[in-house]
């Protein structure tokens, strides 16, 4: 077996026990799918975390409160109620973690619908392939090739309630098939599903802000509130990446040519925290980690072992900016930061646009270290149609 096999065997044997085991009272460091490396915080699919459009993953993955595209959905749902198209859609494309393997990709399908100037309908899929490995038995004998994926696919339903704000919510499937039927702890392995569900609200006011004209906005996504899932009919079940993203953005409207966009985001995972054990099993610092998906989400903001401290250190900062030159060419720039105790994702991205009519395209790259960080030169591709008359 080659290294490329050996290290993608070893990554999703590595999810796929964290998710089967349930909570462990110790997890080995490993990459996860959405690039962080594991820490206390234990959740199914990570995947849903990745930001998939090109345009947020330039932006050091902000975009809650940005002026909506037909990705929307992906960040904030609400903000498809004041796309100012009849419909559209789009289409995203990264290779994902390819400073470790080279054929694992990330796909993103979007578009919408207005069927009338206040209400938009949304629809979206989000496919995570892991490649394909050599399945072999104990005696090195051909079983054949196997495809671990996971996908998640999403209706949305955005409404603006006036001329300044808008609320959001989106139904998600999620599926997710990282075993290929085989034994694990005793027990048959299967795929995994469950539902879960995004609200979101948007804010957005044209106003006069450090003397120029502006555009604050403002934007909540609660995303992946939903069933905890399991690999076996009989194991424990884990949690959904329930996440909190909350943040803000300016606009500056320079003049007909020159347009700014400063935007900050605040994440937070909605999961319990894993707690401190003793040799023998027992808690000697933080909570119980198995409880319902109501108290895991309330409690997640209070059960970290280290108090009020750690707590901090769970939330995950984003800053982007955008500059367009009339309308028709971007650049982008942007930070990521993580607690290098929580996961440790620290990065920095570039990117740039271009609008002709109808057709947009979208570029990101990720700068890191590649000797640190997984997901050191990730490159994202965006293309965006939209069409019909402009609404009012």
């Amino acid at each position: 077996m080659n290294l490329k096999c050996l290290v993608k065997t070893a990554l999703i044997s590595f999810l796929f026990a964290v998710c089967n085991e349930g909570f462990a009272q110790v997890v080995e460091p490993g990459t996860q799918p959405n690039g962080s490396e594991i820490n206390n915080i234990i959740t199914a699919v990570p995947f849903l975390l990745i930001t998939p459009d090109a345009r947020a993953g330039s932006m050091g993955d902000a975009g809650v409160a940005v002026q909506p595209d037909a990705n929307a959905s992906g960040i904030n749902p609400s903000k498809l109620a004041f796309l100012d198209k009849k419909y559209g859609f789009s289409v995203s494309y990264s290779p994902w973690l390819k400073s470790l393997v080279p054929d694992i990709s990330l796909t993103y399908l979007a578009g919408f619908y207005k069927p009338d100037e206040r209400t938009t309908i949304g629809s979206s899929l989000r496919y995570f392939n892991l490649g394909e490995i050599q399945l072999t038995d104990i005696n090195q004998n051909n079983l054949g090739v196997y495809t671990p994926n996971e996908l998640a696919f999403d209706v949305t339903y955005a409404r603006r309630m006036g001329e300044s704000f808008s609320l959001g919510t989106s139904l998600r499937y999620i599926y997710s098939n990282l075993s290929s039927g085989q034994f694990s702890a005793g027990q048959q392995t299967h795929a995994a599903s469950g539902i879960a569900v995004d609200v979101s609200a948007y804010f957005k006011k044209p106003t006069v802000f450090l003397g120029t004209d502006a555009i604050l906005s403002a934007g909540l996504n609660l995303s992946n509130i939903g069933t905890k899932v399991s690999y076996s009919d009989s194991g424990p079940k884990s949690f959904l990446p329930a996440n909190m993203k909350i943040g803000g953005a300016s606009t500056f409207l320079i003049d007909d040519y020159n347009q700014f966009t400063f935007a900050l985001d605040f994440n937070k995972l909605m999961v319990p925290t894993q707690p401190v054990y003793d040799a023998n099993g027992k808690i000697i610092s933080g909570k119980d980690p198995d409880r319902s998906v109501p108290a895991g989400i309330f409690g997640s903001f209070a059960d970290a072992p280290g108090g009020f401290s750690e707590e901090l250190k769970e939330i995950n900062i984003a800053a982007g900016m955008e500059y367009w030159y009339n309308q028709q060419f971007a650049l982008r720039a942007g930070y990521f930061y993580e607690n290098p105790k929580k996961g440790n994702r620290r990065y920095a991205t570039l990117g740039a646009g271009l609008k002709y009519n109808v057709f947009n395209m979208d570029i990101a790259y990720l700068l890191a270290n590649a000797d640190k960080n997984p997901l050191a030169n990730t490159l994202r591709f965006t293309l965006l149609f939209n069409f019909g008359s402009t609404q009012n």
